[in-house]
């Protein structure tokens, strides 16, 4: 899978969590750019990016990630 179509589906999961199928998520895009992104919908983003892409992530890799393309990257690596 590359880059683009993992940033695709990212982009996908993140207007299913914040219902809003005009969001714009970019390589810089993190919790202080939606309103609604809190705690909680950050683990419903964690569990459903690790349902979509059949992975489990270690609380120390998520919790060291800046914005969504070093999740986009973190993913990439861990599909490798």
């Amino acid at each position: 899978m590359t880059r683009e179509e993992i940033f695709a589906e990212v982009t996908d999961i993140f207007r299913d969590v914040f219902d809003d199928d005009t969001l714009i998520i970019v390589d810089e895009t993190n919790s202080e750019d939606i309103e609604d992104w809190d705690s909680l919908e950050h683990i419903n983003l964690v569990v459903m990016m690790e349902k979509r892409f059949n992975m489990k992530f270690d609380l120390k890799e998520v919790g060291k990630l800046a914005n969504v393309g070093e999740m986009v990257d973190l993913i990439q690596r861990k599909m490798a």
